[in-house]
């Protein structure tokens, strides 16, 4: 059974950098594509970033083109997200999850989700 978790959330001051870290056990690591989406309080899960197990990868151009990079490092088992230029509206708890397929921003494609870490950015 797969499972994920993520690592690398805290505190952080406006314009810091961040990477986030989600390790993913259980399963074919190369057979997953892996997403990370973020909820803030009282609003709606968001797609962040999803990466395919060849690499392939997207970016919510809204929220994070620019500023955020997704990566993975398959002899690790791991999902990287690495943001710079947090912003106060970055604050929330972010989650990877995991699918087997194309990469994709739909949360409800996604099979298995980690418990996630949250980020708080301070102005």
């Amino acid at each position: 059974q797969v499972q994920l978790v993520e690592s690398g959330g805290g505190l952080v001051q406006a314009g810091d950098p961040l990477t986030l870290s989600c390790a993913v056990s259980g399963g074919n690591f190369g057979n997953y594509a892996v997403g990370w989406f973020r909820q803030a309080p009282w609003k709606e899960r968001e797609f962040v970033a999803s990466i395919g197990a060849s690499g392939g990868s997207a970016v919510n151009v809204d929220s994070g083109q620019g500023r955020f990079t997704i990566s993975r490092d398959n002899a690790k088992n791991t999902v990287y997200l690495q943001m710079h230029s947090l912003k106060p509206e970055d604050t929330a708890a972010y989650y990877c999850a995991a699918k087997t397929g194309h990469f994709s921003a739909s949360p409800t494609s996604y099979t298995t989700w980690g418990q996630g870490t949250r980020v708080t950015v301070s102005s």
